[in-house]
């Protein structure tokens, strides 16, 4: 058999060896020539971004990092919302840093995804000229760690900025990162993040830093080094209140006005922002350019916070949830009552002893499904306030959202084509807890008034969410009414009236309920001919006993009383008192509130003796019944000295 030939040829065409003919396995090294020593560099700094000449100083914040980074080995992390200016901190202190201190080097290191942070490493490796960086063989992060780890290159500052969960980089990788970055006595790391998980991971509890949002001093110096001085110092300090000082978002609106110069004013944009939803993510989703931010995140704030909500929503659709239903109430105080998964367990009764013992195995059951629930709620929590999301308030029991939060959650579900479906979640959560104005509830209801009123801007579809809606409306009226803010009263009421009359029928009991409320809020505002037609209207559909008709009665008493038609005041408080007495009893609520109002109509007509006697009469009561303490004992009792003491002046 012939041997195989091989020949080498060299010249330009030829590029090393060929083989003619093989009849065995060939096998090939490559063998680099060795590096050459390269001259070590100076210490620089490799910070992608420019230094903010309009940098607005955030208070302590830059002392802080410095103190947190003043020991040898030292670690800190910035923790905060995406678009609080977290970065824009970090690169100010790199550039500090620097002009402090020449001979420090400062690495910049991007944390958003696993091929940015080896990327970043090779770029530190060729900063300070690596030995072997260059072998395809070799391992960057090991190189990199064992330079930073060696005392004798000297002192170095790294920035991790952006380190979050999404995109690739979990939470599993915070330990293998932590073998990154090498404690060493001559370096310090700084970590810009999200996560309030992650930063604990990387540097501790007592190094993490706060950002928060500005303050109303810091906007109004951030706005006016993006527009220049202004004029009109209320409309800056309108737009700061309206986009609740977020950095980033008085940073587009100021790029979003200045693109439009001198045909769009701040007042336009207020004015336009205010119009609704839609309007707001108009303007929120304008992405202008932005120099100090990565190149790679979205300088629209909405569509950044998406991508976290889309990574919640693929890892843990409870707490996507949670913040769904969250996004539709009043920013602040938002109760952990209103928003907690209600258990349906647990409120069986059972009339036979025979079940006892199946029971009792379902109550176990119950109630550990009740601890699961309980846990997972908890989880969410966490999941929310990690992100910075939401926030606890003084009471733990409560919680805050950035209003822009809210919107972005709100577009997102749109987008999702669930925004109808947590919108009929959160009146359903609101209608259940919201209870009637009656006293005893004024301090549920004044805790959750605020969010009432929040979802009675948002009338949903569907029969039973508007059932829902109406019957909210009817109760937060109440309750306004009872309070004397007559405005809110009518609102209310005539939303409830209106959707209960399309769904029920004008004669229906509940809709005759919210006719009554709107002819009280009427009366309350001095309308008091469209509130005896509402009332008359109620006489005419119910019996002359029902409670609704009393109501109506009693309403339209206090119409010819407010209008001076003495006599059929009383005639009519007269046959509501005593109907009342005899239906519902002489002791009942109802029964003494026709009796003040009778005493009034009678003090009113100058029967003095008379008022003075039956409204005696009605303090005795309200103080045996309702307590001495209640507004309306209180009110009958400062009536009743009032009266008696005109009484003596005048020598009656």
């Amino acid at each position: 058999m012939a041997q195989g030939s091989a020949t080498i040829a060299f010249g330009d065409s030829n590029h090393g060896f060929e083989v003619g003919q093989s009849y065995g396995p060939i096998s090939a090294e490559i063998h680099l020539p060795p590096e050459r020593p390269e001259t070590p560099p100076s210490p620089s700094a490799n910070v992608p971004f420019p230094q903010d000449l309009d940098f607005v100083n955030r208070g302590t914040l830059l002392d802080q990092i410095c103190e947190k980074l003043s020991v040898p080995a030292s670690r800190a992390a910035l923790v905060g919302l995406v678009g609080v200016g977290k970065s824009q901190l970090a690169i100010e202190h790199s550039y500090q840093v620097r002009k402090k201190s020449p001979d420090t080097w400062v690495f910049w290191v991007h944390g958003s995804n696993a091929a940015r942070f080896e990327q970043s490493f090779r770029q530190v490796a060729d900063q300070v000229k690596i030995t072997g960086r260059r072998n395809p063989k070799a391992n960057i992060f090991q190189l990199v760690y064992d330079w930073l780890h060696d005392e004798k290159k000297g002192k170095w500052v790294l920035v991790l900025d952006n380190r979050a969960q999404e995109g690739g980089l979990n939470s599993g990788i915070a330990q293998p990162l932590l073998r990154c970055l090498p404690c060493s006595g001559n370096g310090t790391v700084l970590v810009t993040t999200r996560s309030r998980d992650i930063a604990l991971k990387l540097v501790g509890e007592r190094n993490i830093i706060d950002v928060e949002l500005m303050d109303e001093r810091q906007a109004l110096a951030l706005i006016e080094t993006k527009l220049g001085k202004q004029s009109n110092k209320k409309d800056i300090a309108e737009l700061a209140a309206a986009l609740e000082f977020m950095p980033l978002a008085l940073i587009q609106a100021a790029a979003y006005i200045k693109a439009r110069a001198s045909r769009f004013s701040v007042r336009q944009y207020i004015e336009k922002f205010q119009r609704s939803d839609r309007a707001k993510t108009s303007l929120l989703d304008y992405d202008a350019g932005h120099i100090y931010r990565d190149w790679q995140a979205k300088n629209s704030i909405l569509i950044t916070w998406q991508i976290s909500f889309d990574y919640i929503f693929q890892t843990r659709r409870s707490a996507a949830g949670l913040l769904s239903l969250m996004s539709f109430f009043d920013r602040q105080g938002i109760p952990e009552a209103l928003i907690r998964p209600q258990s349906e367990t647990g409120n069986r009764h059972e009339n036979s002893r025979a079940h006892s013992e199946d029971r009792k195995e379902r109550d176990d059951e119950d109630s550990g499904s009740e601890a699961s629930a309980d846990d997972g709620f908890e989880d969410d929590i966490l999941i929310l306030r990690d992100y910075s999301f939401i926030s606890l308030t003084k009471d733990p029991t409560t919680f805050e959202m950035h209003m822009l939060v809210q919107l972005a959650t709100r577009k997102w579900l749109e987008g999702q084509g669930q925004l109808e479906e947590w919108r009929q979640q959160y009146i359903k959560n609101i209608c259940i807890g919201f209870p009637d104005g009656s006293y005893g509830n004024w301090p549920i209801c004044q805790t959750y008034f605020p969010h009432a009123k929040s979802a009675l801007a948002q009338q949903p579809e569907g029969e039973d969410s508007l059932g829902e809606w109406a019957l909210l409306s009817y109760h937060a009226a109440w309750y306004a009414w009872a309070r004397g803010t007559p405005i809110n009263a009518e609102k209310m009421s005539i939303r409830s009236m209106k959707v209960r009359k399309t769904l029920l029928g004008e004669e229906h009991k509940d809709t005759l309920s919210s006719m009554a409320m709107v002819a009280l809020a009427y009366n309350f505002r001095g309308r008091w001919k469209e509130a005896e037609e509402l009332g008359m209207q109620s006489l005419r559909v119910l019996g002359k006993e029902h409670p609704s008709t009393l109501t109506s009665m009693a309403n339209l008493a206090s119409t010819y009383w407010n209008q001076g038609r003495w006599k059929e005041a009383e005639e009519l408080g007269l046959q509501v008192m005593e109907t009342r007495k005899r239906v519902l009893g002489e002791e009942h609520p109802s029964t003494l509130t026709s009796m003040a109002n009778l005493a009034h109509i009678l003090k009113s007509q100058s029967r003095n003796e008379d008022a003075i006697s039956l409204m005696r009469k009605c303090c005795q009561l309200q103080e045996q019944i309702l307590g001495p303490q209640h507004p309306h004992t209180e009110e009958s009792l400062e009536t009743l000295n009032k009266w008696q003491i005109e009484n003596m002046k005048a020598g009656l």
